[in-house]
């Protein structure tokens, strides 16, 4: 059942209310009817504007109520970045929800845990876990193979390992190149403890910021150092990698 239409003297009387409050007329009123002031035709575009904002603003929280909009913040680290995983992660979130705006933040593994902890990112995407906590869930996307990486001139590099590999063992007397402890705990301590459980403890040369710092110092002849395969393409006309034996 429709609204009853609002009598004229009613009408009548709500306009001239609400000339009063806004201090203008908005119709000049004539003998044969009445016409829109030039101020109330302004306000007539403002009001549909007000209107048109309060729809959209309607059907923006619907969105953001059933999971369809609103906003994600996504944290990473440079090697996570340059797993095949992580574009194409990102490409399927675009096409399934495309009113959600992303927003990036590049980091090491630690810090971008702690700014999970602190709610300021969403999700992140890291090697290995660093801290164990009930506030953080962990979900595993993969598991992949280590490489030892040496410069393209380095003896190793030259012979038959890289057909067939090479043990921790063989780098015992290698120099080598770090991700911070602080940064990468985990990958960090893992690899300390696999090269003690070859019987060695490595020599560290440098410890450095992240992956890409780790590779360029290798590229340069400045020590080895152990990646996951998919940064393998990184610096490669300068860089050989090769299969680590024993390992992941």
């Amino acid at each position: 059942m429709g609204a009853a239409p609002i009598e004229q003297p009613p009408l009548s009387q709500q306009i001239r209310a609400l000339e009063d409050e806004l201090g203008f007329r908005l119709f000049d009123r004539r003998p044969k009817g009445v016409e829109t002031t030039a101020a109330g035709l302004v306000f007539l575009e403002e009001a549909r504007a007000l209107l048109a904002g309060v729809r959209r603003a309607s059907e923006r929280a619907a969105l953001v109520a059933a999971g369809f909009g609103g906003s994600l913040s996504v944290g990473f680290t440079s090697s996570a970045a340059a797993h095949g995983a992580a574009p194409l992660a990102i490409a399927a979130f675009r096409r399934e929800f495309p009113n959600i705006h992303l927003t990036f933040e590049e980091g090491n593994a630690s810090t971008l845990t702690q700014a999970v902890l602190r709610s300021t990112l969403d999700v992140a995407l890291v090697r290995a876990p660093v801290t164990e906590s009930s506030d953080v869930r962990y979900d595993r996307l993969s598991d992949e193979p280590m490489l030892v990486a040496f410069s393209s001139t380095h003896p190793l590099a030259q012979g038959a390992e890289r057909q067939r590999g090479i043990t921790l063992r063989a780098l015992a007397s290698e120099s080598f190149i770090m991700v911070r402890r602080p940064g990468a705990p985990g990958m960090y301590a893992n690899l300390i403890a696999a090269c003690r459980l070859a019987g060695f403890t490595p020599r560290i040369a440098y410890e450095v910021g992240g992956m890409l710092t780790n590779l360029l110092l290798v590229a340069s002849g400045n020590g080895v150092t152990v990646v996951p395969a998919s940064m393998r393409e990184i610096l490669k006309e300068h860089v050989t990698f090769l299969p680590l034996r024993g390992a992941r």
